[in-house]
C-alpha cells in the first residue's frame, strides 16, 4: 500500500506552488530523504518533509520517480534552519532547501549519483605528506589569546554567541585554529564551520588551516578532510565538497555565505570571520543574513559560535553589552597586536582645502610614498572605485556617458576602450566623437583605480628602488581578478615583495596579511559621510580602520607605518576616532544616534521592493500594498512608509521601487509580514497592477 509523501521541489516564493507537494511512495521516506519526482512535463530534485498536506480526493498524486538511498536524509538541525529561513525572510520552503543545494546534484538520478560516491578522491600531495613528518611546535599563543581562549572553554553553559574584538593585526585566526582545534581532538566525527565574507579571501585561510591541520592529523588529514564552499567553484567541485561535508568526511568546511546551509551532521563549532561584512547578507532571491542564520544554527546544533572582527558590526556591539544590561553575546576582546608590539598606524588626516586645486594626491602624501618606495617598503593606495572614469563628458554639449538601459552613467575602461555599465553590463566601444554634437573633445570625469594606477606610475616614474630598478605598481579590483588564478597570483606578488605601490578597491582593504605595507593611503572618502543611508558612516568607518590594519603587520616596520586620509573635513568625529583607533567610541556616538532616532538595533526593518516596466505602475503596487495592510491585525505595532524610487531606480529597463516597514516590535514586524503575503498575492494578480514584473521583501535591508 503506498504512502502519501509532503516534497520540497524548487519553485519561486510567489509561485502558486510555493509549498510543499504531495508524491505518493511505494515505502515510507525518513523526512530530509533526497528524492527525484516529476514536476510538470520535467523530472526534478525533491526533498521529503516533515508532514504531508491535506489533497483533494479527486487530484492525481504522482509517484515518486526514485530514491537517493545513497545519500543519508537531511538532518533535523538543517531542515529546522531551512524551515526558519524561509519563515523569517519571507521565502517558500522548496526554493531555500533546494538553493541549499549544490546545482550538479539536481541533474543527477539515482544510478548517477551512485557512480559518483564510488569514485575514490585524489591522494594527498606530497609536499603536503613531506609537512605532516617534519618536526614543527604549535606558535605560541600571547596572553591576550591564551584568555580568550580559557574563557571560552571554562564558560561551558555559555555556548555563545561570543564576539571576539580583535585588533587588526591581534591574531584571530589563530584563535580560530585552535578553537576548531579543540573541537576536532574532543570527538574524532566533530565538524567545525569557518565562513569568510569573500571569495578572495578563501584561499590564503584554507592555505593556513591545510598546513596546521596536515600537521596536526598527521595520516588522518584526509583530502577531503578540509574542504571550501564558495561560488567560485565549478560544479563538480561544488557536489564533491558538499558530499565529503555531508556524509561526515569533511572535517572542517571554509566557505562564504553559502556554506550557512551545508549539511554538516556533526557540526559542533561556527566561526563567522569579519562579521560586520554586508557580504554575508544576499541580496538576491532569499535575501538572508549568513551571520544572523550562524547564531540561530549554532543555537539548533547547541555549538558554540565565535563572530570575530575589529569592527563589529553595530548590532553585534549592542548585543555583547554587558548582560546586566540585557547583552546576550559575551564579547572577548584582544587589544593588542601579534609580536610583543601593540603600535598601530599612525593616523594621518590631509585637508584638501589647504591642497593645490585639483590635485589627486596631496605633496605630502606623495612625498611619503616616495621615500618608502625608496626604501624597500610597500605602499597600498585605497580607491573604492574601478575603472578609469566613472563618467565620460563632451565640454560643449554636456554630453554625458548615461547607460540607456539604467538610471546610471557607463563607467570608461581605458585598457579596453569601452563604456561599461556596472549595473546591467551594457558595453560599447568608446566613441570618437560626441554622440550628440560630434565634438571630439569629449573627457573623462572623476577617477577611478584604474586612472590611479596609471597616474602614480607617471609621478613615481623618477623613483627607484633599493636595487635601481623601476618602481612597480600594481592594481587590484574586479576588472583585474576576472580570469581563474589572477587574484591568488597577484595576491603572491604582493606578498613576494615584487610590487611597491598597490592601488585598489575594498578587495585589498580586508583580511589580507600584507608584511610589507608601511603606508596606506585613502583617497576621497567623504561622499559617505553626508549619505542618506544610516548605516554609510559605519561602512565607512569599518573599511578605513580595516585598511590601516593592513599597514605594520610586521614587528619591525609597525613602529613607522601610517595611515593617511585625504579629506575636506577632518575636524569630523569619525576621522577623530579613527585617529585614535577607538571604535568603542565610534560605536557609542552611533548607537546614541541611533537610538535617538529609533533606527536598527533599537528597531527593526524590512523593504517591499517592486519591479515594474514603469515606476508609476511600480509605487502604484506598493501604495496599494501599503493601504491593504492598515488592515492587518498587527498593522498599529508597524510603521510604514509611502513608496520611493531606488537610488538607480532604472536597470536593464526595469524601474525598480521600494517602500520601508519599521517596528520597534520584532514579533510584531514578522507577524505584519506573514499575514501581508496574502494579500500581495492577490494585488499582483489585479489587473490594476499587471505592469508589475515581481516583487520581494526584504528583511534587516542593509542598504535603503
Amino acid at each position: 500500500m503506498s504512502v502519501q509523501l509532503s516534497v520540497l521541489v524548487h519553485t519561486p516564493a510567489h509561485s502558486p506552488l510555493a509549498g510543499p507537494l504531495t508524491y505518493q511512495s511505494e515505502l515510507p521516506l525518513a523526512p530530509g530523504t533526497l528524492v527525484r519526482v516529476p514536476l510538470g512535463q520535467r523530472e526534478t530534485l525533491g526533498v521529503v518533509w516533515d508532514a504531508p498536506q491535506d489533497t483533494p480526493t479527486t487530484w492525481e498524486i504522482k509517484p515518486i520517480t526514485a530514491v537517493l538511498s545513497g545519500l543519508q536524509p537531511m538532518s533535523d538541525a538543517w531542515r529546522q534552519l531551512v524551515g526558519f529561513s524561509a519563515s523569517y525572510y519571507q521565502r517558500s520552503l522548496g526554493e531555500v532547501a533546494l538553493s541549499a543545494l549544490p546545482p550538479q546534484l539536481k541533474g543527477l538520478d539515482a544510478t548517477q549519483l551512485e557512480r559518483r560516491l564510488r569514485r575514490k578522491p585524489l591522494s594527498v600531495e606530497s609536499d603536503t605528506e613531506q609537512a605532516t613528518t617534519s618536526p614543527w611546535a604549535l606558535p605560541e599563543l600571547t596572553p591576550a589569546q591564551a584568555e580568550v581562549l580559557a574563557r571560552m572553554h571554562s564558560t561551558p553553559t555559555h555556548k555563545g554567541p561570543f564576539l571576539l574584538f580583535g585588533a587588526t593585526g591581534s591574531g584571530k585566526t589563530e584563535v580560530y585554529l585552535r578553537a576548531v582545534q579543540k573541537v576536532l581532538e574532543a570527538d574524532p566525527k566533530a565538524q567545525a564551520l569557518v565562513m569568510v565574507p569573500e571569495i578572495n579571501l578563501t584561499p590564503q585561510l584554507e592555505a593556513r588551516f591545510e598546513q596546521r591541520f596536515a600537521q596536526l592529523l598527521g595520516a588522518d588529514f584526509k583530502p577531503d578532510t578540509l574542504v571550501s564552499m564558495h561560488s567560485g567553484m565549478t560544479g563538480p567541485q561544488r557536489l564533491k565538497s558538499w558530499l565529503a561535508a555531508h556524509q561526515g568526511k569533511a572535517r572542517i568546511v571554509l566557505g562564504t555565505r553559502m556554506a550557512i546551509f551545508a549539511s554538516m551532521p556533526h557540526l559542533q563549532l561556527i566561526v563567522v570571520d569579519e562579521e560586520h561584512d554586508p557580504s554575508y547578507k544576499q541580496q538576491e532571491g532569499a535575501r538572508y543574513s549568513a551571520r544572523d542564520l550562524a547564531v540561530f544554527r549554532a543555537r539548533l546544533e547547541n555549538a558554540p559560535v565565535i563572530l570575530g572582527s575589529a569592527t563589529p558590526s553595530l548590532e553585534s556591539w549592542h548585543h555583547s553589552r554587558p548582560a546586566a544590561e540585557g547583552g546576550r553575546y559575551l564579547r572577548l576582546e584582544m587589544p593588542d597586536r601579534v609580536g610583543g608590539h601593540s603600535s598601530f598606524p599612525l593616523v594621518r588626516r590631509v585637508d584638501m582645502n589647504h591642497q593645490p586645486k585639483g590635485a589627486v594626491f596631496s605633496p605630502p602624501l606623495l612625498q611619503a610614498i616616495q621615500e618608502r618606495v625608496a626604501r624597500g617598503e610597500q605602499c597600498m593606495v585605497l580607491l573604492n572605485r574601478r575603472g578609469y572614469a566613472p563618467v565620460l563628458q563632451c565640454s560643449d554639449c554636456d554630453w554625458k556617458s548615461a547607460c540607456a538601459h539604467c538610471s546610471a552613467f557607463r563607467v570608461f575602461h581605458k585598457t579596453d576602450r569601452t563604456l561599461r555599465c556596472h549595473h546591467c553590463g551594457f558595453t560599447e566601444r568608446v566613441p570618437r566623437h560626441c554622440p550628440a554634437c560630434g565634438n571630439p573633445d569629449i573627457r573623462p570625469i572623476g577617477r577611478g583605480t584604474e586612472q590611479l594606477e596609471e597616474h602614480l606610475s607617471e609621478l613615481l616614474h623618477a623613483v627607484a628602488r633599493p636595487d635601481g630598478t623601476p618602481v612597480r605598481v600594481a592594481r587590484i579590483d574586479a576588472d583585474t581578478t576576472q580570469k581563474k588564478g589572477t587574484l591568488e597570483a597577484q595576491l603572491a606578488s604582493v606578498h613576494a615583495g615584487d610590487v611597491d605601490v598597490l592601488v585598489g578597491t575594498q578587495m585589498i582593504a580586508k583580511g589580507h596579511d600584507f608584511r610589507g605595507i608601511t603606508l596606506v593611503a585613502a583617497l576621497n572618502p567623504d561622499g559617505a559621510l553626508f549619505s542618506s543611508d544610516f548605516r554609510a558612516p559605519e561602512r565607512l568607518f569599518s573599511l578605513l580602520l580595516q585598511a590601516a590594519g593592513r599597514a605594520g603587520r610586521s614587528p619591525d616596520l609597525s613602529a613607522q607605518s601610517e595611515m593617511w586620509v585625504q579629506t575636506h573635513h577632518p575636524q569630523h568625529p569619525l576621522y577623530a576616532a579613527l585617529k585614535a583607533h577607538n571604535y568603542p567610541e565610534f560605536a557609542r556616538q552611533q548607537l546614541s544616534e541611533r537610538e535617538q532616532s529609533t533606527l536598527p538595533p533599537f528597531s527593526y526593518q524590512a523593504l517591499l521592493r517592486a519591479d515594474a516596466r514603469t515606476q508609476e505602475v511600480a509605487q502604484g503596487f506598493l501604495n496599494a500594498a501599503r493601504l491593504a495592510a492598515t488592515q492587518l491585525p498587527a498593522a498599529e505595532h508597524v510603521s510604514c512608509f509611502a513608496a520611493v524610487p531606488l537610488t538607480i531606480q532604472r536597470v536593464a529597463n526595469v524601474e525598480r521601487a521600494q517602500m520601508l516597514l519599521e517596528s520597534t516590535s520584532r514579533t510584531a514586524l514578522q507577524h505584519h509580514l506573514a499575514q501581508w503575503h496574502t494579500l500581495l498575492h492577490a494585488l499582483k494578480k489585479d489587473p490594476a497592477h499587471k505592469g508589475v514584473i515581481r516583487w520581494a521583501v526584504d528583511v534587516d535591508p542593509l542598504a535603503i
